[in-house]
């Protein structure tokens, strides 16, 4: 079988309906009725943790999530298991593409619930710092190593930006970016093993289907724990963190007003 490129399957699922998430509107969902107003509006402008909801609380909601996607993506992949299900999309199975579009929708909803911006998936063309990103998301889900080092550098500048967009340098340019074409490259080794054993499953007809569907259901939860946990451990999801930082704000203007009174 060629070796799947995994940015092409990345950007090609991308594309597929219903794959992005509305940061705003997801989070309006999850939180509305859980929060009041105001708590609502401020996890929405910055964070969930910056409006000052544990990471307990998020660890509830974002695991009702894995829990709804995990049972739309078994089913899709139950049906691709029966012989002839789905077609391909260039050299890689229309299903695969389906089932990895799923995972982008996770990886959408847990980061936007952890504490991260919203990602570009609007535009006819990705641009180079969600792609990445995005691998870098998919590269923890894996379990690929350096995936996690190298979104905690991310995550670092995109703790002290707040309500600002991703940081565009540090994605494209400097000691990230080799380490997201490195993980890129594994993915698509990765893929590749598995889209093959996927193609053997199907030549028993409903045995395969069974066997697509159980399997799906284990590493799809599996994977969308991993960087759950991931998201949960990270400084962005911390409330405390939060605080730190409105304090050391409160400290600096201290500073700055003593300093002034002594001037004049």
């Amino acid at each position: 079988m060629e070796k799947i490129d995994f940015e092409t399957v990345l950007v090609e699922s991308s594309k597929l309906p219903m794959v992005k998430i509305d940061r705003e509107l997801f989070l309006r969902k999850e939180l509305k009725g859980r929060y009041n107003p105001e708590v609502v509006e401020k996890a929405i402008r910055y964070s969930p943790a910056y409006a000052g909801i544990s990471v307990e609380e998020i660890n509830r909601i974002a695991k009702s999530c894995i829990t709804a996607e995990t049972t739309r993506v078994t089913a899709i992949s139950a049906v691709a298991g029966i012989p002839g299900g789905f077609a391909l999309i260039g050299t890689v199975p229309a299903d695969f593409t389906q089932y990895f579009a799923h995972i982008l929708r996770i990886v959408q909803e847990l980061i936007y619930l952890y504490g991260w911006k919203e990602l570009n998936l609007d535009s006819t063309e990705m641009n180079q710092e969600t792609k990445n990103l995005l691998i870098l998301f998919v590269g923890i889900m894996f379990g690929v190593n350096g995936s996690v080092n190298a979104v905690n550098k991310v995550a670092t500048q995109v703790a002290k930006q707040v309500a600002k967009k991703l940081p565009q340098k540090a994605l494209t340019k400097g000691t990230v970016y080799p380490i997201v074409k490195r993980v890129a490259a594994l993915l698509g080794v990765r893929m590749t093993k598995q889209i093959f054993s996927k193609g053997v499953a199907k030549v028993v007809p409903f045995v395969g289907a069974a066997i697509s569907g159980g399997v799906t259901f284990i590493t799809y939860n599996l994977m969308a724990e991993k960087l759950r946990e991931y998201l949960a451990s990270n400084e962005l999801a911390s409330v405390e963190h939060y605080k730190q930082m409105v304090d050391e704000a409160i400290i600096d203007v201290e500073i700055i007003e003593d300093a002034e009174s002594v001037t004049e």
